[in-house]
């Protein structure tokens, strides 16, 4: 399992963002490093967790969601499927990596990039309208979500630098059985999921556990 390819995003003004100052960073493109990573901040203040990569709309960034991971392997089914290349950092991830499952990461679970840096994976990514004018592709929202492969958020346990090539190691893995991909379809298109959600305990992202707690206080059912 390694880091296939670190990438960092510039502000880029476009006409499909929200933001006042019509910018985006979510076009990243590789860089070999080394980059300095930590945790940004809370929510709203907060940014990317990597020095040097632009986020434009912090109100869904910070420190749970310092970090955007996705498998290699998951671009390279993209590719077949819509028939166009898919470069790395395509998806505005930050970390490309290669033999590592990270749809299929439980929550809490930690990984250690190099030899100095642990993150830790706490929600998937929700698509929005500027990751589906950035790929450019018609209902593209809707065919992410039913895929359910979305990628990982990481927040940044141990500081450090990190290297295109580092080796990843998983450190912990925890012992309930919520992952990415479970998670991401709890929040998505099977909220009856939602309550097996808080077997992750804190290491899930707030959101998603505060979502978890008022549909079981909702529907007075029991977390299993």
């Amino acid at each position: 399992m390694k880091l296939l390819s670190l990438n960092l995003g510039r502000p880029r003004a476009v006409a499909y963002t929200d933001q006042p100052e019509g910018l985006t960073g979510i076009d990243k493109q590789p860089v070999d490093g080394p980059v300095r990573i930590a945790a940004p901040g809370p929510k709203g203040i907060g940014a990317s967790g990597l020095a040097g990569d632009a986020v434009c709309d912090t109100r869904h960034h910070g420190d749970d969601q310092a970090v955007y991971a996705v498998a290699r392997e998951d671009l390279d089914g993209w590719e077949r499927e819509l028939d166009r290349a898919l470069p790395s950092g395509s998806f505005g991830e930050n970390l490309t990596t290669e033999g590592l499952d990270v749809s299929g990461a439980r929550i809490g679970e930690r990984w250690r990039i190099g030899s100095d840096v642990i993150l830790e994976v706490t929600c998937g990514r929700i698509p929005c309208r500027t990751f589906q004018e950035h790929l450019g592709e018609r209902r593209w929202v809707r065919r992410f979500t039913h895929k359910g492969a979305p990628g990982a958020y990481l927040r940044v346990v141990e500081p450090g630098e990190i290297r295109s090539g580092d080796p990843i190691e998983i450190v912990h893995r925890p012992d309930h059985d919520v992952t990415v991909a479970l998670q991401f379809r709890a929040v998505t298109l099977e909220r009856g999921l939602l309550p097996r959600l808080l077997a992750a305990g804190d290491a899930l992202h707030p959101e998603a556990r505060k979502n978890a707690q008022e549909y079981v206080a909702k529907h007075g059912v029991s977390p299993r």
